[in-house]
């Protein structure tokens, strides 16, 4: 994983601040729950560099990897640089009312959204130049089948409902809890299992070898 290039975002803004003794917004009363990303985040947002800094290491792991699962392997690294530049763009408006690991990965779940629309309009401008310059060929097929048997995560998630594949990647692979998820997708907890256990029921189905009238899991 490339490091996020996050030295160039950091804002030129007031001087630095004791993150032992960040202010809390007013609106939030209950300081004792505020954990350590948020107390970095509003540091941060009220001009601390060093705080900004903090949060960017302390995050772009899970961020990658959200980017990875849920935007495209290939383009991780950038996804990953255009979703700190939205939160950086948009500091001043967290007000601290969910957590800040919450906020951040919602920002990075909307750049793979918007990444995922716009391949998906070049797929389709892709694949009509190639049925123009593919019609009557026997050559139109590019893509050879796999017979080797090997399930790969990406091509199976890739499968999934966006819904489905996000609520699996963020409890599965990215470890978050149901309520973070729940933050994080805008939907109540219940909803969230409902998507992890279909996702479930998806995968296993997509993963059974062909012919099987058992139904065994392919190895």
């Amino acid at each position: 994983m490339t490091v996020v290039r996050h030295a160039r975002m950091v804002p030129d803004r007031a001087p630095k601040t004791d993150i032992g003794h960040v202010p809390l917004d007013a609106e939030r009363c209950d300081t004792e729950n505020v954990d350590h990303l948020t107390r970095l985040l509003i540091a941060a947002r009220d001009g601390d560099r060093v705080a900004l800094e903090r949060f960017v290491a302390e995050t772009q792991a899970d961020v990658w990897r959200m980017c990875r699962y849920l935007g495209d392997v290939e383009y991780a690294d950038d996804l990953a640089q255009e979703s700190y530049e939205r939160a950086i763009g948009s500091i001043h408006r967290f007000r601290a009312e969910g957590s800040a690991r919450g906020w951040l990965l919602t920002i990075a779940r909307r750049t793979c959204v918007d990444h995922t629309r716009r391949a998906s309009r070049r797929r389709r401008l892709d694949q009509a130049v190639l049925r123009n310059t593919t019609a009557g060929s026997l050559d139109g097929s590019l893509i050879a089948p796999d017979m080797s048997g090997r399930v790969d995560l990406d091509d199976v998630l890739a499968h999934l409902d966006d819904d489905r594949r996000s609520a699996f990647v963020l409890t599965q692979i990215l470890g978050l809890q149901y309520d973070e998820v729940a933050e994080v997708l805008d939907c109540p907890i219940g909803t969230v299992r409902s998507r992890v256990a279909r996702a479930r029921r998806d995968l296993v189905e997509m993963m059974r070898e062909p012919g099987d009238g058992a139904g065994a899991v392919a190895r």
